[in-house]
């Protein structure tokens, strides 16, 4: 992974969910990695099965202040769908919510790369531009097509 790592720019932000990485050691080969690769990272954890557009917007907040360079998703399907929904939102100008989700407004603005460490196969996110992302207070989950992540693996190593 190092080698792909080398590719993208020097601040990675990764991304997971509620911290079974860190139990079953897959967090601790991916920092090695990302150390490896001569990364800094900053670190949001926390991305819910059919993630919402709110923790989305946490992720915008943070890659923004950051300036990320790159996205390291590390998980599931939620969590590479929540990877590319940062990615594609973090620079548009729109709501994104509304601009894409509801109304497929085209993706014109920056787009950060994002690399998928995938942990449990089932969606295909690791391989398709799909991003699915829900509203609870709308009580609708839609789905948008951003792009396909950078790279895709199994295993950090």
């Amino acid at each position: 992974m190092s080698k792909e790592l080398g590719k993208y720019g020097e601040k990675v932000m990764l991304v997971y969910g509620g911290g079974s990485i860190r139990k079953n050691g897959i967090y601790d080969a991916v920092q090695a990695e990302l150390r490896k690769a001569g990364k800094q990272t900053v670190e949001l954890s926390g991305v819910m099965p059919n993630p919402t557009i709110e923790k989305v917007m946490e992720g915008v907040a943070l890659a923004r202040k950051e300036a990320v360079d790159f996205i390291l998703a590390v998980g599931g399907g939620s969590v590479c769908d929540y990877g590319k929904a940062v990615a594609g939102s973090a620079y548009c100008e729109h709501d994104p919510w509304e601009y894409y989700f509801n109304n497929f407004g085209e993706m014109t603005c920056r787009w950060i790369p994002v690399g998928c460490v995938l942990t449990m196969a089932g969606t295909g996110s690791e391989m398709d531009s799909c991003s699915v992302i829900s509203k609870h207070s709308e009580n609708r989950k839609k789905f948008y097509y951003f792009r396909n992540p950078d790279f895709s693996i199994l295993n950090p190593v």
